[in-house]
């Protein structure tokens, strides 16, 4: 449990540079300092952040969930490489997947617009937390690196903490940014939005090899209740093959 909370609050700590590129812009368009006093500031600060990491717990426990069912009939090795092609695919298709898949664009207008409904009312604690909550749900190379993670972990309770660690990892960068402004460069948020595609790409291709079963220690290992196939000895006229269940 601990190691997945580690992960999870990694994949927080490092992107969270990222988030500030992404999520920034609507950070900053609450009216934070409408709050009232510096608690109540901090308060909604909180109930924003908290609200996505809400929304975080939540799809780690549904798609850890799935992960489960999955290695209950022994489909690891599938899930696995099923689960890095998609992040490959999302990486090179994200912009396409939301605007030509009907279901997907319609999903991501309606975040959008229940967005902009929050962003017009009353500003009150419980309405920074919606927002949170809300916010958590938009499209993100780093939430789809986290919900791939979460799904490994084969537990609905192992993928709500990757999920839940991974949003606390985002947080003192955010909240930061909500009290201080435009206090990183749009020059910097930019670099280090071009690195992360990188970082997911890697990840979707360790997660491809994880699946094969290469027996090569860290990166491919054999998975308890897989079958790897090894070659015992290869003369020129006969290939002696094992089987051997793990």
């Amino acid at each position: 449990m601990q190691a997945f909370f580690l992960t999870g609050l990694t994949i927080g700590i490092i992107g969270s540079f990222h988030c500030v590129g992404m999520c920034g812009p609507l950070a900053l368009s609450l009216p934070v300092n409408k709050a009232g006093s510096g608690f109540k500031q901090i308060a909604a600060i909180m109930a924003y952040n908290l609200g996505r990491v809400t929304t975080y717990f939540s799809l780690g426990v549904l798609f850890g969930a799935i992960g489960k069912s999955f290695a209950l009939v022994g489909f690891q090795q599938a899930l696995s490489i099923a689960t890095g092609v998609i992040l490959l695919l999302v990486l090179l298709l994200g912009n396409k997947l939301q605007t030509k898949i009907p279901i997907v664009a319609r999903f991501h207008q309606w975040i959008k617009q229940t967005l902009f409904a929050l962003l017009k009312k009353p500003q009150n604690t419980g309405v920074f937390f919606l927002t949170g909550v809300i916010n958590g749900l938009l499209p993100c190379g780093l939430v789809y690196l986290a919900i791939a993670s979460a799904v490994t972990t084969g537990s609905a309770l192992n993928g709500g903490i990757v999920m839940a660690a991974f949003g606390l990892g985002t947080i003192p960068l955010m909240a930061i940014l909500m009290v201080m402004g435009t206090f990183i460069s749009l020059t910097f948020r930019s670099k280090v939005k071009r690195v992360i595609p990188y970082f997911v790409g890697l990840v979707a291709c360790v997660l491809i090899l994880r699946g094969l079963n290469l027996g090569i220690p860290y990166v491919s290992p054999v998975m308890p209740g897989t079958t790897k196939v090894d070659v015992i000895s290869c003369h020129p006229d006969s290939i002696i093959i094992s089987t051997i269940r793990h």
